[in-house]
């Protein structure tokens, strides 16, 4: 299954400038140190964003989770890099009840699975 109504997911600029991409954030700051190591900016923070936006539509959801306050979904999967490498990573989409517009809530880093 894929995110309802990727094609219309907004990533807010706060949560990658914010969040993803700020050193200082108390939650954020080891997410920072992951992407910053693959090229992403904040300078440049469109590209972050465009990336999440990219795997949402390319990635299968792995996870819904459902509340009174609407649905939470889980995409796993790689995004592409500045830097030209892939990274792993989980991303979680949030659409509220009575709502069909996805907006990016989270992202962090996954470890590939040994076999």
């Amino acid at each position: 299954m894929k995110l309802p109504n990727y094609g219309k997911a907004i990533v807010p600029r706060e949560k990658i400038t914010g969040y993803l991409l700020s050193s200082s954030h108390p939650d954020g700051r080891s997410k920072a140190r992951f992407f910053t190591g693959f090229g992403f900016s904040v300078e440049s923070w469109q590209t972050l964003a465009e990336a999440l936006l990219r795997h949402a539509a390319d990635d299968k959801v792995a996870k819904v989770e459902t509340s009174l306050f609407g649905a939470r979904y889980v995409i796993d999967g790689t995004i592409s890099t500045p830097d030209g490498r892939a990274a792993l990573i989980r991303s979680v989409w949030f659409i509220e009840t009575g709502e069909s517009i996805p907006r990016f809530a989270a992202a962090y880093p996954l470890r590939r699975r040994e076999k």
